[in-house]
């Protein structure tokens, strides 16, 4: 993705240079330009600019210092079609969190209709529509709640990294490419600095509030992506610090729920044959 970006920032200068030109150049100028457009790039140095951690930094301690997070979170993937181009796929989630042991999670679609609740002793995950509830014992952080919700049943949320105690230790695991781009005055109608951050697993270009250092929104290719498909996260309606009502993190269940058990949806495989030798042998005959 970063060698995509660079590219196409030298498409645009070199575009630029050709209109630049005046009418009437002589045939061996376009050619000299025709040359000079399709000469191959420098490489991407890689290297990662303070500017550019200073800003996810100043964002991710805003995050940690807050008691109380509430945020919308419209999640955009795209999957392969029959056709070939991928299609998009979106949720909306709204989150409420109260460090250091609480999380609300409701997501009213696309989708099934999902709602996962931490209260610090256990983690709920409540079917409304099909009036289902697990409820399994968790660990007394967020942190591990949210591991423990993988464990038990590959719950996962692509905003996890907004979730956790130390987000900036999150986004910086293994870091190798971070650079400021630039400023952005169109996303969530306030300007952002754009930063990108580059792993050996993923490339991300994240729009952070100028002023008030809330992420906006966030755009993910995956290294090991074959097809390069993207993944988007846009974030909204930010309140820190509020004091939130008591009932928060308590499910309403509805009276005549079901109580089932958490489980990972990992496809189950057909019991493997016995060996031969490992086969109980036929038992004699009487008389023989």
């Amino acid at each position: 993705m970063l060698f995509l970006l660079v590219l196409i920032v030298l498409t645009f200068a070199c575009a630029a240079h050709v209109h630049a030109g005046q009418p009437g150049k002589s045939t061996q100028g376009k050619k000299a330009a025709k040359n000079q457009v399709d000469a191959p790039s420098s490489p991407a140095r890689l290297e990662i600019e303070p500017k550019a951690v200073e800003i996810v930094k100043a964002a991710c301690e805003r995050l940690a210092t807050a008691k109380t997070v509430r945020f919308t979170a419209i999640v955009e993937y795209e999957y392969p079609s029959l056709l070939g181009p991928a299609l998009v796929y979106t949720t909306r989630s709204e989150v409420a969190m109260q460090r250091p042991d609480k999380l609300r999670i409701i997501t009213p679609g696309d989708g099934p209709a999902t709602e996962f609740y931490y209260d610090g002793k256990a983690i709920s995950a409540l079917s409304p529509a099909e009036k289902m509830i697990a409820v399994a014992e968790a660990p007394p952080t967020i942190d591990a709640a949210l591991q423990a919700a993988y464990d038990l049943a590959s719950i996962y949320f692509p905003f996890t990294d907004i979730l956790v105690a130390d987000p900036y230790k999150d986004l910086s695991e293994g870091l190798r490419i971070a650079f400021y781009i630039g400023q952005s005055r169109v996303v969530g109608g306030v300007t952002t600095d754009m930063v990108a951050l580059a792993n050996d697993a993923v490339f991300l270009q994240i729009w952070i509030g100028a002023e008030d250092r809330l992420p906006r929104m966030v755009r993910a290719v995956y290294r090991d992506d074959p097809s390069r498909l993207r993944h988007g996260l846009t974030l909204s309606n930010w309140k820190l610090d509020d004091t939130l009502p008591a009932d928060t993190f308590t499910p309403s269940v509805p009276a005549d729920a079901i109580s089932v058990s958490f489980a990972r949806p990992d496809p189950q495989l057909p019991p493997a044959p016995t060996p031969a030798r490992f086969k109980e042998k036929p038992k004699a005959t009487p008389g023989k």
